[in-house]
């Protein structure tokens, strides 16, 4: 059934690593040209166009800042150039930061994380919607978060807030964009070991595992079958306004 991704276009933000990465690669061996989205790292995201090229694949890179409405705006620009139109986007950008706790906030943590995890969701599908349009319709699938779901672990209640919004944007952009027949869903990772988690104390990584009825931390690769599934219309063509949670068994809403 996922026979459907062949031939697709999709735009994946934040792809140099992660999940975005590890879904970037899963697309384009199912036969989607996929536009590789890096920032900082952009070696990091050459390195998988670089991958899903040497695999027979298509892959074109896109680099740029989503949490700036003009560089999202372009960076989507960039791909429908390279990809020669879009069907598919994961708004995959994001990232905690730095732990603010609810005490220590301050108007610099709360614009940083906001502009990234949020304006970036806005901004990015303003700039596709035309294009998914005019290909007939498509799928936006954002990236939530378990943290999104409670609350999050100390430190994280910008970030944690941030995602609950990305999931209240995603309801709503389900609503306004079905008659153009673009579905729009959520895929929400629990704590799955990335380089998002590169400054998390271990003691926090070993109290998140011993929470999670598998007893273990999830991986990048743990988390690609729900994008995949959603970016199928033959698998998920009735689906939209949803979020999947992927976190082991963490929460159980």
């Amino acid at each position: 059934m996922l026979e459907d991704i062949r031939g697709k276009r999709a735009l994946v933000t934040g792809s140099s690593t992660g999940i975005g990465a590890a879904v970037a690669r899963e697309l384009a061996r199912l036969g989607a040209a996929v536009a590789v989205h890096g920032n900082k790292n952009a070696a990091a995201a050459e390195a998988v166009a670089a991958e899903i090229g040497a695999a027979g694949g298509k892959a074109v890179v896109v680099l740029g800042d989503v949490s700036n409405s003009a560089s999202a705006a372009r960076i989507v620009a960039d791909a429908v150039a390279g990809l020669g139109g879009l069907d598919i986007l994961i708004n995959n950008a994001g990232a905690i930061l730095d732990r603010v706790t609810n005490a220590a906030f301050d108007d610099t943590a709360y614009d940083n994380v906001y502009n990234l995890n949020v304006r970036s969701v806005l901004a990015v599908t303003k700039a596709a919607y035309p294009h998914l349009k005019a290909a007939g319709g498509g799928s936006i699938i954002n990236t939530g978060s378990v943290a999104g779901r409670f609350g999050g672990f100390g430190g994280s209640a910008v970030y944690a807030s941030a995602k609950a919004a990305v999931h209240s944007i995603t309801r709503n952009a389900a609503r306004e964009f079905a008659p153009d027949h673009i579905r729009v869903n959520v895929v929400a990772p629990g704590f799955i070991i990335t380089p998002f988690h590169d400054k998390t104390p271990q003691s926090v990584k070993d109290a998140a595992a011993a929470q999670i009825p598998m007893q273990r931390l999830g991986t990048a690769e743990d988390c690609v079958g729900a994008y995949v599934f959603l970016a199928s219309d033959s698998m998920s063509g009735y689906i939209t306004g949803q979020i999947i949670d992927v976190n082991g068994g963490q929460l159980m809403p």
